[in-house]
């Protein structure tokens, strides 16, 4: 680490925009949002809420209004705006992509069957005639695909499952070539390296907790499985390697994903890690250690809304340097790094 990035004691970044967010709904929407629209100009919805998920145009401006109806009720977050998806399911049609798009759905989210929280009713044909015809009409409107790059098969550990999905997710690219698509938290070196190679209209985001944690940490500590799962220490470096590498290809997706504790700490786990209200301190501490704090702006608040075709943010957040321990929990949910200490701390 240089001198000059040790000796920083403050920094002014352009707002955040975080493109994978899960802000739920009913008691969670109101004890989660908060903290994504504290440091956020815009942040994407994932759609699959329950017990109603998001599937239509109608499910787009129901949940928007529940979203805002929360940020109306707190000071000052006026400024931040939901980017809406709706879930591509096996009878999503393309009409129902060109009413989502016409009422601000910026992107449809892929869920393949069964490889994550709510994905019972995910994906389950990529290249029926069907499917094709809505990834097309995606194509033709501009609507971003969003995937989250795992398949369940037999014989196929946990950890595989993202280097399983990455043969379906080559054969979506090049069957449209035309379509922005997203490999979402990217985790395994794999997974990056096949992001890397393919062209301008390929991306992937990347989490807080993919760059730290391996396996063992998930094996220690209920709060830290997700899906993907964290993997080999080689992943993660590659992921960290991606995550502080200044490519445009690779921008901020959180995942960010509330459960109630009783959820978290029990025999049924459920996957999600909660990183919200740490995100950007442990953000600018990853990009200082690895001596590249210059890099991070571009992570969180330009590659992404490039990739978007949006204007950057107007307003700005400030960190500075000063030791603060994570706390135990955020109303009924645990944080990710929970009473660890943490060494930049938002304004």
């Amino acid at each position: 680490m240089s001198k000059k990035v040790m000796l920083r004691r403050k920094i002014t970044l352009c707002r955040f925009d975080d493109m994978h967010c899960h802000f739920r709904d009913e008691t969670l929407l109101k004890e989660v949002l908060p903290f994504t629209a504290k440091y956020c100009g815009r942040a994407i919805a994932m759609p699959n809420t329950r017990p109603r998920a998001i599937l239509n145009a109608k499910d787009v401006i129901w949940y928007r209004d529940k979203i805002k109806m929360v940020l109306d009720k707190i000071p000052k977050m006026s400024f931040f705006k939901p980017l809406m998806t709706i879930e591509i399911r096996d009878n999503t049609t393309p009409q129902m992509i060109v009413d989502a798009h016409r009422v601000g759905a910026v992107a449809g989210k892929i869920y393949p069957l069964g490889v994550t929280t709510n994905s019972d009713q995910g994906l389950r044909e990529f290249f029926s005639n069907g499917i094709k015809e809505t990834f097309r009409t995606m194509q033709d409107v501009g609507m971003i695909c969003l995937i989250h790059g795992e398949l369940d098969s037999p014989r196929k550990l946990f950890i595989e499952r993202e280097e399983a999905f990455l043969p379906i997710f080559l054969q979506l690219v090049e069957n449209f070539p035309n379509l922005k698509t997203v490999l979402e938290h990217v985790s395994t070196e794999k997974g990056i390296n096949m992001v890397a190679q393919l062209g301008n209209n390929i991306a992937g985001s990347i989490t807080a907790h993919h760059p730290i944690l391996t396996l063992n940490d998930s094996r220690l500590n209920p709060n830290n499985i997700c899906n993907p799962s964290p993997n080999r220490f080689e992943d993660r470096d590659a992921v960290l390697k991606a995550m502080t590498s200044g490519s445009p290809k690779f921008f901020l997706g959180s995942d960010s994903a509330p459960h109630l504790r009783e959820q978290k700490e029990c025999a049924n786990i459920h996957c999600g890690v909660f990183t919200a209200p740490i995100l950007p301190s442990l953000l600018c501490e990853i990009f200082e250690i690895a001596g590249c704090l210059d890099k991070l702006e571009n992570f969180t608040s330009r590659f992404g809304a490039e990739f978007y075709r949006l204007p950057p943010n107007k307003g700005k957040i400030d960190l500075i340097k000063k030791e603060w321990t994570v706390p135990s929990q955020y109303g009924s949910v645990v944080p990710f790094m929970a009473g660890a200490k943490l060494q930049w701390q938002l304004m």
